[in-house]
């Protein structure tokens, strides 16, 4: 209300017997019209109401009005002493942020030793300029804490509307508003919500890896021991953390715990990890499990869609790890054991299958690899074309570029009558063959990350989709593929297309060229069979010879030049030896057709330097620096480079980095190596 306004309503007040006096005087004249002797009577009464009215207006208005001021002032001493000793912190800034008045609360609690006008931000650091409302309607709200107690800060704008209170405040400098700020303590409201928070129930599902493998050559008596020796271990870890183990079968566990205890798990490790890979099975064995956690999920359901999609991941990277899954992020623990090889073939002959029928009812056949393919991606792609050329589908190979070692396993192909010419295409001649892309099959082979394939544009395009890979999971995967087999344990992707082979049907019968192909890219991802090879890779490599693969055939494709040995030894001169055992050196390979190629075999030579853990190349090719990871079995170099945004295998893995120089990114993967090292990731 404004100041006019209330002389206005004062005015009335105090005048209201003197406009009632004229309804009086109308009333007197009205009744002379009917009676002289009673308007006689009536004007007596009404002189004498108007002298009483006109006396009390004269002499008790100053009375009156001083009452009011009297309570004015009172109520306004009351409000300021109210509001100064508030136990509510309240401060009243200016349009600068200046605070211009606070009570004893807040002086106490925000500005003990601060003067009488401070910025705000020297009392409360995170109120900035932003958490000043711009308008009467709007209130900002700030949440801080100082030490261990929490506050919730409110804004409130207050324009001034009157001319002459505006002229005051621009005269002391105040502008044409002023903001209001509460202070309250929400301590125990965030105490309360962190304490739901920590009580809610996580869900964990544990596996034994490979349980009937890592037992099979164990005597009954004894494997009943040491599976009631891996069952102690897991209650008496569990029991640390008041969580529920259930066994739900002979190598399956389920577990529930208060996610107050994740951080103390997270903080050791998981160190049940190590202690159950220390229960001595037999000779140069050991067990080991894998865990997936679904946390941060508003229902119980959800959870434990989390767990069961953590621990896939955490078996498609290998085992011997945990997983970690929220709606935010993965997180992963250990993962620094070799996986052991599975025996069965089972899986191989399921999925064999299962890709003959999706080939079948598919129309059209596009198969893909990695950016940059290399020979085993091309090799893995010529073995399922033999599958769809057998089912009479027709298929493309996309390889958008030939590098110099990808050249001798082309050239198998080229004029060749058994192929037709266009077998390999661009991923823009890919396009206009997948047209709309009904009843197109897409075969990603060597590759299970989407941003990594070579034409990743072609995986919205086409109706189904079919995965097939020997690299460990990363968060990064394919939406729903029709197909997925994702085998870490296999040494190549030809391994893997080799085993589909023999399961796919009798009538698939590979050519001399394509068993070339395959056997070639499984030499190029073991290195002359030196990097996990295991049963089942030698098994396909007498398949592929049963098939007419030679070996000195394929020896002679993949013989350097002079220029390649040059810019090795180049590079090998100038390694450095990072803390004792890791070997990192640049790769300046602008003279070579295929500069990723040869740093991954500067990468292999290196490992032959004894007491190396690990090596790591790294070249640039394309506005890009390409890093080649390689180690024998002292380090997870796969880790390593997940911190760097790429991925890979345990003892082979590599990464890419943009926007950097060669200098640069050695430096961050120091960073990244020494981090891990002070965190005990590595040993």
């Amino acid at each position: 209300m404004s100041k006019n306004a209330i002389k206005g309503t004062l005015r009335s007040y105090l005048r209201w017997p003197i406009i009632l006096a004229v309804l009086l005087i109308v009333m007197n004249i009205q009744i002379y019209t009917i009676d002289l002797l009673a308007g006689l009577v009536m004007s007596g009464y009404v002189t004498i109401y108007l002298l009483i009215a006109i006396l009390l207006y004269c002499f008790k208005r100053k009375a009156l009005l001083q009452d009011l001021v009297n309570y004015a002032m009172e109520f306004h001493h009351r409000t300021k002493v109210v509001a100064k000793n508030m136990e509510l912190p309240m401060a009243i800034l200016d349009v600068n942020g200046t605070c211009v008045w606070q009570n004893d609360k807040f002086l106490d609690t925000f500005a003990p030793e601060l003067p009488k006008r401070f910025p705000i931000t020297n009392a409360i650091g995170a109120l900035t300029e932003q958490y000043l409302p711009d308008s009467v309607d709007r209130d900002c709200e700030l949440h801080f804490n100082r030490d261990d107690i929490f506050y919730r800060a409110t804004i409130q704008r207050i324009e001034f509307q009157q001319e002459d209170t505006l002229q005051k405040a621009d005269v002391l400098g105040l502008g044409d508003s002023l903001y209001l700020l509460f202070v309250h303590d929400e301590t125990e409201i965030v105490h309360y919500i962190r304490e739901n928070y920590d009580q809610r129930l996580d869900i964990g599902l544990l596996y034994i890896d490979n349980y009937e493998e890592s037992l099979a050559t164990i005597e009954e008596v004894r494997r009943a021991l040491l599976s009631a020796l891996i069952d102690r271990k897991i209650n008496k870890y569990m029991l640390k953390y008041d969580a529920i183990t259930r066994k739900l079968e002979k190598d399956k566990y389920i577990i529930l715990f208060q996610h107050k205890y994740l951080s103390d798990m997270q903080a050791d490790k998981f160190s049940l990890l190590k202690e159950v890979k220390n229960i001595n099975i037999a000779e140069e064995k050991s067990v080991t499990i894998s865990m997936g956690i679904g946390i941060q999920a508003d229902t119980f359901r959800k959870r434990q869609e989390y767990a069961r999609s953590a621990i896939d991941l955490a078996l498609a990277r290998g085992g011997d790890q945990v997983v970690v899954k929220s709606k935010a992020n993965i997180l992963y623990y250990g993962g620094k054991s070799i996986q052991q090889e599975k025996n069965t073939r089972v899986k191989a002959r399921v999925k064999a299958h299962a890709l003959r029928e999706s080939i079948e009812a598919a129309d059209k056949i596009v198969i893909m690899g990695h950016k940059l393919p290399d020979v085993d991606a091309v090799g893995s792609a010529i073995g399922i074309n033999r599958i769809a050329q057998t089912l009479g589908k027709p298929t493309h190979i996309v390889v958008n570029e030939a590098t110099s070692s990808l050249a001798p396993v082309l050239k198998l192909f080229e004029g060749n009558k058994d192929f037709p010419p266009d077998l390999f295409i661009t991923g823009t001649q890919a396009k206009e063959f997948i047209g709309n892309g009904n009843g197109v099959l897409l075969i990603v082979v060597d590759v299970n990350r989407p941003s990594y394939t070579d034409a990743p544009e072609l995986l919205k395009m086409v109706s189904s989709l079919v995965v097939i890979d020997h690299h460990r999971q990363t968060d990064e995967s394919f939406e729903n593929p029709t197909l997925s087999y994702i085998e870490p344990f296999a040494s190549s992707a030809c391994e893997m297309v080799a085993e589909i082979l023999q399961y796919a049907g009798e009538e698939m019968r590979l050519k001399v060229v394509e068993a070339d192909a395959m056997y070639a890219g499984i030499m190029v991802d073991t290195n002359n069979f030196m990097n996990k090879p295991g049963v089942r890779t030698f098994e396909a490599v007498a398949y592929l010879r049963r098939s007419g693969a030679d070996i000195l055939r394929i020896r002679k494709m993949f013989r350097s030049d002079i220029n390649e040995y040059k810019v090795r030894a180049e590079a090998i001169q100038n390694m450095e030896i990072f803390m004792g055992c890791f070997a990192i050196a640049p790769c300046d390979a602008a003279n070579c057709e295929s500069p990723t190629i040869v740093g991954a075999k500067i990468a292999d030579d290196l490992l032959d330097i004894n007491g190396m853990k690990a090596t790591f190349i790294l070249t640039s090719y394309e506005d890009k620096i390409y890093i080649s990871a390689r180690s024998i079995d002292e380090l997870n170099v796969q880790v390593v480079m997940e911190k760097l945004g790429g991925g890979g295998h345990i003892s082979s893995a590599g990464a890419q980095l943009t926007d950097c120089t060669i200098e640069e990114a050695i430096d961050t993967l120091k960073e990244v190596l020494t981090k891990m090292k002070e965190e005990g990731d590595i040993e």
